[in-house]
């Protein structure tokens, strides 16, 4: 039996963060100050902004660590 051949394309999985949870919080914070008091809020405010602030930054330092081109050995698809 010979080996499985090497695969040549890559899949990118992104890391688990806890940025789009937070950022719910603080939408659901921004809610419920409009029903109870203010003040949660401007606390949910400042948490979704700053939790969609990081989450873009990790985003964008990700996306900049994948590789800009994947070579591949299958042979395209021929046309008619």
């Amino acid at each position: 039996m010979s080996q499985p051949q090497r695969p040549t394309e890559l899949i990118y999985l992104p890391k688990a963060l806890a940025y789009p949870a937070l950022l719910g919080i603080g939408l659901a914070g921004v809610i419920v100050g409009f029903y109870a008091w203010w003040p949660y809020s401007v606390a949910g405010g400042l948490l979704a902004l700053f939790s969609l602030v990081g989450w873009l930054r990790a985003n964008r330092a990700e996306m900049g660590a994948l590789p800009n081109e994947q070579h591949t050995d299958t042979a395209p698809i021929p046309l008619r």
